[in-house]
């Protein structure tokens, strides 16, 4: 397959999935000219609002017609293990990407946005990093290699425990602090915090890892 290898690639790999996206406008301003850019099956209903060229078209098309565009296109089984988002992340993966923006892969199907949460703790897992961001929000995983910043631009944020026991949590510059605190996935208490103002708030964490949950002013 065209671009197909195991080195790193600098760029960043941005996979749209079909979740609906209501402020094309905000997308276009994220965006880079250096993004691998890859739509997967009813995802390529944003390539036209978005007046862009996919650079990998993956689908098993239940959902859209396959364009059948000149360009690299995975035609999946209908029936399988991994959605094609899923999919689109692991092909991804081993052609070398280190870096990733998941857009159109949170809406109203919940059991697709809840697989899709769980993206990031998988690319963790392999030392990658990722970003949700959709109309109202930016998702990140925090985790002791990988602490996070909040700026005044967003209106609250949300520590979520999706997987374990996270240890030494520690907030700074926000309206509630936190040191050396726990969160265990079955109580979640680090809802709907918000940054001082002049501040930004910064969490780091010793031990597990948090969903950090950036909820942008409208």
């Amino acid at each position: 397959m065209k671009g197909s290898n195991d080195a790193k690639k600098t760029g960043r790999c941005v996979i749209f999935g079909g979740a609906d996206i209501g402020n094309y406008e905000y997308i276009k301003g994220i965006l880079t000219k250096d993004d691998f850019l890859v739509f997967c099956d009813s995802g390529l209903k944003h390539m036209s609002p978005l007046g862009l060229k996919p650079d990998l078209i993956i689908g098993d098309f239940d959902s859209h017609d396959n364009p059948h565009l000149d360009i690299e296109t995975i035609v999946l089984p209908c029936e399988k293990d991994d959605t094609d988002t899923v999919f689109a992340v692991k092909e991804t993966v081993k052609r070398g990407f280190e870096d990733f923006l998941l857009l159109g892969v949170v809406g109203a199907r919940l059991d697709h946005t809840l697989g899709n949460v769980y993206i990031p703790v998988y690319l963790n897992s392999l030392g990658k990093r990722a970003v949700i961001i959709d109309d109202y929000s930016e998702m990140e995983l925090v985790t002791p290699r990988f602490p996070a910043s909040i700026d005044e631009g967003f209106a609250f944020f949300s520590l979520i425990n999706i997987s374990g026991v996270a240890k030494g949590i520690t907030i700074t510059g926000a309206k509630y602090p936190l040191i050396d605190a726990e969160i265990k996935s079955e109580y979640q208490y680090g809802v709907s915090n918000e940054v001082l103002p002049g501040q930004t708030a910064k969490v780091s964490i010793n031990e597990g890892s948090l969903l950090l949950i950036k909820i942008r002013r409208q």
